[in-house]
């Protein structure tokens, strides 16, 4: 009998990206959750996959209803979880505080909750993240699991719970339960509230002469290594099946690393617009403190699954921004953010 996997959040780039994976190199069953009102577009790909059951259905859930997440574990029965939804913007965050705890941190407890009183024995996927280091000193780099939390956002403060939470369901009860630290990851579908996200999407209106030949950005300088969001999700699969050990904890990211303001030359360097492109500081785009210096040391995990990234740093920011191009020429977008 085919394995079963319920994916938290699987609307977001993440969990898409997680499903293709998961319906391409697997035989799993697969039960997505996600709130009733969760944009589709990450999975319109997959809309007749859903209709007919083909290895693929949705059950309803929010991490702010333990009665709601009680269902979806029961309806699934899984024997692997993968703990992807969140608030996962930092810049809101500063805006929406309160709901970033309920919904990452005591959104974790429910569902860790609900699965020890279904299915105990369940391998457990839950996703921290790396910007539970925040702000970490140049000599601390490159960052491996141990170094001192730092968080520089509500969003990194409700990570840092959920890190702990998984953690200690791990320990105290025995449960596999793994937590991981990715460092930045992007690809096609990265939401727009992501710098280097925002930045592509800026270039595909330029380019469609939608807006003026400005891109709008914030802080420039922050250091960030990148990894592909498809190098991500094998990484995740591995995780789950690659000897899973109760409440351990992990690093992952990619091998490019560079300045913001290096990524953003990058990415006007693809376009036929480049020459015409102006950049401006937006104080909008600013966090009041940031997390500026995001390098791991991905060696523990490397040891333990054999993963190691596979996609270059260029291939992900070409195929970036033709998702946004293909967005664009469809008209599903006109908005900057």
């Amino acid at each position: 009998m085919p394995k079963r996997a319920l994916i938290t959040g699987i609307t977001g780039m993440v969990g898409s990206h997680l499903t293709d994976f998961l319906l391409d190199r697997t035989d799993w069953d697969i039960v997505g959750m996600a709130r009733w009102r969760s944009p589709m577009d990450n999975i319109a790909h997959l809309t007749d996959r859903i209709n007919q059951r083909d290895r693929l259905r949705l059950v309803h859930g929010d991490l702010r209803d333990s009665l709601s997440l009680l269902h979806a574990v029961e309806e699934a029965r899984p024997d692997y979880v993968f703990h992807l939804a969140a608030q996962s913007y930092p810049k809101t965050s500063f805006e929406a505080p309160l709901e970033t705890y309920d919904t990452n941190v005591e959104g974790t407890s429910r569902l860790l909750e609900a699965i020890k009183r279904t299915v105990p024995e369940a391998v457990v996927h839950v996703c921290a993240s790396s910007e539970v280091f925040g702000r970490v000193p140049r000599d601390k780099l490159p960052i491996d699991e141990e170094c001192t939390f730092h968080p520089a956002s509500p969003y990194a403060i409700s990570k840092v719970g959920t890190d702990l939470i998984g953690r200690f369901y791990g320990e105290a009860y025995g449960m596999k339960v793994m937590t991981t630290r990715m460092f930045t990851h992007t690809g096609p579908r990265r939401g727009d509230v992501f710098a280097e996200s925002s930045f592509a999407k800026q270039i595909a209106l330029i380019e469609a002469n939608a807006i003026p030949p400005v891109i709008r950005v914030g802080n420039l300088d922050s250091l960030r290594t990148f990894a592909d969001v498809r190098d991500a999700v094998r990484a995740y699969y591995m995780l789950v099946t690659v000897n899973p050990q109760p409440a351990a904890y992990y690093n992952i990211g990619g091998e490019h690393t560079c300045t913001i303001r290096e990524m953003l030359d990058h990415l006007i360097g693809l376009s036929p617009a480049r020459d015409s492109i102006r950049v401006e500081t937006d104080p909008d785009r600013l966090r009041p403190i940031d997390a500026d210096l995001q390098v791991p040391d991905t060696s523990k995990f490397r040891a333990h699954t054999g993963w190691a990234p596979e996609i270059p740093f260029e291939t992900t920011m070409r195929d970036l921004l033709d998702y946004w191009r293909g967005r664009v020429a469809d008209g599903a977008v006109r908005l900057v953010r």
